[in-house]
């Protein structure tokens, strides 16, 4: 089994749930892959330096300055922050963008109908590089930098790099995907914590995303989520970043 998991960026920024966080990771037996954002910080230096963020049904737009304050963010501070952590947890971690070793390419995504900028869209993952790094007992930590096949750098939803790694790697052994949030699972109401759907599938997803209980930023997730299910993941699961130990949150199906 290969566990892919997934942390948000509200997680990355609080320090006190990402160190238990990263210890439960370290557990987490079997061959894994850790992929990040980093959206909140990014969202806070942007405002800091007088750029609003521009985000469309979850997804940030991102012009050229942007891209570089992302890259910034990703990559380098979060990316090294939590390779770090790991290491110093016994975890041999190797902090990876897409870039690196061509772990994922992408391309520009299409200006029609929205144009998002220099976002990517997955094409490709290099299993053979990750599966590697997981052979000699290195854990493969990506963030949601990626590169296309000309050299350009393009903010890609760490989402989407989740769920097809996971399809990807699916050709080697059993995968699964695990999305960690703030959150204790998928809520039918966004104010009640209280309110997980234990066991969710595409005709409720769609009801609940039609009367606007799910929206934003879930709804990208939950489409990857879906699509990871399509791709040949066993089991893709959502739940609080403090539960990955735990078979409880939300399962698709």
């Amino acid at each position: 089994m290969i566990t892919i998991v997934k942390i948000g960026g509200n997680v990355i920024d609080n320090e006190l749930l990402l160190r238990s966080f990263l210890k439960d990771f370290v557990n987490l037996p079997g061959h894994k892959v850790l992929v990040h954002g980093g959206g909140v910080m990014a969202s806070r230096l942007q405002q800091a330096l007088g750029i609003e963020p521009v985000l469309l049904e979850g997804r940030r737009v991102t012009d050229g300055e942007t891209l570089k304050l992302v890259t910034m963010v990703y990559a380098g501070w979060f990316n090294k922050t939590i390779v770090a952590s790991l290491q110093a947890l016994g975890c041999d971690a190797v902090g990876l963008s897409g870039a690196d070793g061509k772990a994922v390419i992408s391309k520009r995504r299409s200006p029609e109908p929205v144009d998002y900028g220099c976002v990517g869209d997955v094409e490709w993952v290099n299993t053979g590089f990750l599966k590697g790094l997981m052979d000699e007992e290195r854990v493969p930590v990506l963030c949601a930098i990626t590169a296309d096949k000309d050299g350009n750098l393009l903010n890609t939803n760490a989402d989407t790099i989740a769920a097809r790694t996971a399809s990807a790697l699916a050709a080697y052994d059993r995968t699964r995907l695990i999305y960690c949030f703030e959150k204790p699972g998928v809520l039918r109401n966004a104010d009640d914590d209280s309110s997980v759907i234990p066991l969710l599938d595409r005709a409720t997803y769609a009801d609940l995303k039609e009367s606007g209980a799910i929206s934003k930023g879930m709804v990208p997730k939950l489409d990857n989520a879906f699509s990871a299910i399509d791709g040949g993941v066993s089991e893709v699961i959502v739940t609080h970043c403090s539960n990955l130990l735990k078979p409880i949150g939300t399962l698709l199906q």
